[in-house]
Formats: structure tokens, C-alpha cells, sequence
């Protein structure tokens, strides 16, 4: 009896002097999981609003659930009366520890980050970056997949990306491109120019503006050198590119312009 009269009185100050904590710490915990939904909620209509990049959309919202739900852990554990000093100092350290570990990866994420809230690029247009051409085709936190014109995958890390240098052809809406055509220098300047001209201007994918042009490049050692360069679509570009210098080889024929070339001499010698 005497055993039970001092578990009954030990459970009564047990309940006496935690359980309001814990009372306490139950509201706190539901009205905070009621609070963090609500906060996550207009987080997300926010994001929605502003056209946020969908993968930084889900990874902000997990980031800001994650750093919430721990704030909360953190006031729950308070109100118990728990001391949290040695808690904080384990998470501290196996913070850093995973920080140093994960140096390069940090530094990705941050520039899959910046890439997502600045948009220098977005998915399908045609980038120049680390020595590679292609269209994106996919953005993650980490990394940028490209699709290069001969139809390869490359990855880049965003660390490098963010901290590089962009050249973004599409984001214009047209891109130039830059042929290079020689006659010979018998040849009149006028019609020639007006030939390719005229290659340029019938071509259906070929812009009206920016105006195609044909000019004097350079004088070569053995041709007149024409810098030719029509506007296109950046999604047209290499149809453009191959028929420029296809069509100017046609023309430059039909009009009997010549289009030198280097001439070997054969020296025969006698017995």
C-alpha cells in the first residue's frame, strides 16, 4: 500500500509540475503546425504570383517548411523546460561539418539560386557558356542540361554558370548571322553585292528587319571578301547559315561572277 501511496503522490507532482509544459508545448505545437500551413500557403500563392521558376518554387517552400517546423521544434523544447544549449551546439557542428564536406555542391545550389531569381536564360533557349553551345533543356538546382547541335547531352554545374560568362542568343528574339563570301577582283563590286543581296532578301526565313547587308569585307590576297549577314530566328539559324552560303554559290554562278580558288602549277621536269 505504502508503495502505491508513493507512486500516486510522486505521479501527482509529476502532473503538477509538468503538465501544464506539456499542455502548453501541445497548443503551442498545434497552433504553430496551424500557423507554419498557413505561412506556407501564402508563400506559395506569392511564388505563384511573382512566376517564380517552378524548381526554385519547390525548393524554397521545403527550405522555408524545413527552417519553420525547426523554430518550432526549438519553442516546443523550451516550454518543456529542456536545455537546448547542448542541442544547438550538435546541430552547429554537424552543420559545419556537412558544409565543408559539401563545399562545391553549396556552391552550385547558390548558383542554381541566382540563376532562377535573375533568369538569364530559361528552358529552350540557345546559350553559349563553358565553351558549349546549346539549348536548355532542363534547370535544376545543381546543374543546367544543355542540348548541343549535334544532339549530345552536357551538364553543367550552376556554380560555374553563375560566375561565368552567358551568351544568350535567343533572348533577343533574332540573331545575326555572319557569312563570309569571296570574288574574284575582276569582278564589279556592285552587282556582286547586289547578287547576294538578292539571295538574302528571297529567302522566307531571312527577317526584313533588321535589314540583311552586304558589304566589303576585306581585300584578300586573291579575292574581294564580302561580308554577308541576314537576321533570323535563333531556331533558324543553321537553316539559314547553310542556305546563305549555298544560295550565294548559285547565284555567284548563274551570273557568271568567279569564285576564285588557290591553282596548283605542276612543273614537269625532262628526263
Amino acid at each position: 500500500m505504502e508503495n502505491a501511496e508513493v507512486w500516486f503522490n510522486k505521479g501527482v507532482e509529476f502532473v503538477v509540475e509538468f503538465g501544464p509544459k506539456i499542455i502548453g508545448a501541445l497548443l503551442i505545437y498545434i497552433v504553430g503546425g496551424w500557423l507554419l500551413k498557413k505561412v506556407l500557403k501564402g508563400a506559395d500563392h506569392l511564388m505563384r504570383k511573382s512566376k517564380y521558376e517552378p524548381t526554385l518554387q519547390r525548393f524554397l517552400l521545403n527550405l522555408i517548411g524545413w527552417g519553420l517546423k525547426a523554430i518550432l521544434l526549438i519553442i516546443v523544447i523550451s516550454i518543456l523546460g529542456i536545455d537546448i544549449t547542448a542541442f544547438a551546439a550538435v546541430i552547429a557542428a554537424a552543420g559545419l561539418a556537412i558544409g565543408l564536406s559539401l563545399q562545391g555542391s553549396l556552391g552550385n545550389f547558390a548558383g542554381g539560386v541566382l540563376i532562377m531569381v535573375f533568369k538569364p536564360y530559361k528552358l529552350g533557349d540557345l546559350i553559349e557558356a563553358q565553351d558549349v553551345i546549346g539549348h536548355v533543356k532542363e534547370i535544376d538546382i545543381f546543374t543546367t542540361k544543355l542540348v548541343t547541335p549535334d544532339n549530345k547531352m552536357v551538364i553543367i554545374p550552376n556554380g560555374a554558370l553563375a560566375n561565368g560568362n552567358i551568351t544568350n542568343y535567343t533572348a533577343e528574339g533574332k540573331i545575326r548571322v555572319d557569312a563570309v563570301v569571296g570574288v574574284g577582283y575582276g569582278e564589279d563590286i556592285k552587282q556582286t553585292k547586289k547578287v547576294l543581296l538578292d539571295v538574302l532578301t528571297r529567302h522566307p526565313k531571312v527577317l526584313k528587319q533588321p535589314e540583311p547587308s552586304v558589304n566589303v569585307l576585306e581585300l584578300a590576297d586573291s579575292s574581294v571578301n564580302f561580308a554577308v549577314r541576314p537576321y533570323c530566328k535563333p531556331e533558324d539559324y543553321w537553316e539559314v547559315y547553310f542556305a546563305t552560303y549555298e544560295g550565294s554559290k548559285m547565284a555567284l554562278d548563274q551570273a557568271n561572277i568567279e569564285i576564285p580558288y588557290p591553282h596548283s602549277v605542276e612543273i614537269h621536269k625532262d628526263a
